[in-house]
């Protein structure tokens, strides 16, 4: 029997350990765009020195909604469906619950597309990089899709809501 002799092998076993190898090539990649962009920039003078605070409630707010349908809903299954093993109906009205399927990249694919908060750092990077390269066009897809978050809110808020007054 071979012994596991790579760094990660104290983690888990083997079956249960996540594709460290393609975290590391997809964080490498992410670290080293998001610098290359910053470094272009930089040079070109084309850096703000800050972000507005409403800028960053309209980004915040448009990352939850997008990574809540990129992760999350029953629209989008069709991109996750390669990476992806469906479970079962969601927690929320139109979402659903799936596993990231397969090994290597496949697997480490699956798990960023099923999961809303490890999605969110890319999502937002994105936003930040249009806010910079085309800010006007990014209001306007920010606005949209936190307009869209704080629909999805009321939503659940009237649902709950009407739950409570039926008779029972």
């Amino acid at each position: 029997m071979a012994s596991d002799t790579s760094a990660w092998a104290g983690y888990a076993p083997e079956s249960e350990r996540p594709p460290f190898g393609t975290y590391a090539l997809l964080s490498s990649g992410f670290v080293a765009a998001l610098g290359a962009f910053v470094f272009a920039q930089r040079r070109d003078g084309d850096l703000p020195e800050m972000i507005p605070t409403r800028d960053l409630l309209l980004m915040g707010g448009a990352a939850f909604k997008l990574s809540r349908l990129l992760t999350k809903e029953k629209v989008a299954a069709f991109i996750r469906a390669p990476f992806t093993e469906y479970r079962g109906k969601g927690d929320a009205p139109g979402e659903v619950e799936e596993k990231a399927r397969g090994t290597g990249p496949r697997a480490a694919v699956g798990q960023l597309l099923t999961c809303p908060y490890c999605i969110g750092m890319w999502i937002v990077s994105v936003f930040t990089i249009g806010l910079v390269t085309a800010p006007r066009e990014t209001r306007l897809v920010t606005s949209l899709l936190s307009a869209l978050g704080i629909s999805d809110f009321l939503q659940l808020g009237y649902q709950s809501a009407a739950a409570r007054s039926e008779p029972t």
